[in-house]
């Protein structure tokens, strides 16, 4: 199914850094800086579109009036763009249509994982998932069960160790309980004493060339459990 995104943002620097991010996740997306180079490109190419991104404040007009405008024409999903802590400018992006908003200032991570779950809900993402999982020079073949580097050199994982990595890099950014990783890899929930995802976790920070006194990649929080911290892309092929 089509997976093109057309944003609308004031801002040249924003627009090309979501693009860049986006098309970085196997997006196809298309840009425009007013309410009127929108339309053009909306009603151009309404019938591929998968989601589109309205910012509120624009130089021609706002972003509730291109609301009105795309709900008008068709279902495709929406989300708003506000700058405004104000609880009335979500309200009315909500009563007018959209389907999710986000306030400024936002990382491109959080904008993805709503992009993701509008598409899951609404099927696009249903299909297949990723192939490849690539961070920091490292592709990870979901099919091959492999790991290599940026010289095209596999790491040597263990079964356990592969598992592990692949639920890392499907869920990075997350804070990642012990349980829920034992559970991942093993099948099994970890005792209080249990100590073989740290001596896991520390086998893989080796492999991935992560120094284990300071990490860079697979961070320890306190208390809570791990997080995979690299900026991931994925591709089906």
């Amino acid at each position: 199914m089509s997976r093109k995104i057309l944003i609308v943002d004031d801002d040249q620097k924003t627009r090309m850094l979501l693009k860049a991010y986006l098309e970085k996740n196997q997006y196809e997306v298309g840009l425009a800086h007013d309410g009127a180079t929108f339309l053009a490109e909306f009603h151009r190419h309404v019938d591929s579109l998968s989601l589109v991104i309205l910012d509120v404040m624009l130089p021609d007009t706002d972003g509730f009036a291109l609301c009105k405008v795309v709900r008008a024409r068709s279902n495709v999903p929406i989300i708003m763009l506000t700058a405004s802590s104000d609880e009335t400018d979500r309200v009315v992006g909500l009563e007018l249509g959209a389907d999710d908003y986000i306030a400024k200032p936002y990382s491109p991570r959080e904008l993805l994982a709503r992009i993701k779950a509008i598409h899951r809900r609404t099927g696009i993402d249903a299909a297949a998932p990723p192939r490849y999982y690539r961070f920091v020079g490292f592709t990870l073949d979901t099919l091959e069960r492999t790991v290599t580097d940026a010289d095209g050199e596999a790491l040597q994982l263990t079964g356990l160790d592969f598992q592990l990595l692949r639920y890392f890099v499907e869920h990075p950014g997350d804070i990642l309980d012990r349980s829920v990783l034992c559970e991942q890899t093993r099948g099994r929930d970890a005792g209080p004493l249990d100590r073989s995802l740290d001596v896991q976790v520390s086998r893989l920070r080796l492999r991935l060339k992560d120094d284990g006194k300071q990490p860079m990649l697979i961070k320890t929080v306190r208390g809570a459990g791990y997080v995979f911290s690299a900026d991931v892309s994925s591709a089906h092929a």
